[in-house]
């Protein structure tokens, strides 16, 4: 994932910054507990395509 990406994408539910999860190759945010699939190398950053967080994810502290 690009740095510079990541420094400007926010979650479009919240505004709040993203953190990419390298495991599941998803950007998360916990503000909203919503996690954003990357595809092709691209983030979908829909509502629709994103998935809820479990209750543990949504605590568990940024690597």
């Amino acid at each position: 994932m690009d740095p510079k990406l990541l420094d400007i994408l926010v979650c479009p539910v919240s505004k709040a910054p993203l953190e990419w999860n390298r495991e599941s190759n998803e950007m998360i945010c916990r503000a909203s507990g919503l996690a954003y699939p990357i595809r092709d190398d691209i983030p979908v950053m829909l509502e629709s395509e994103a998935r809820t967080l479990t209750t543990d994810e949504r605590l568990k502290e940024s690597k």
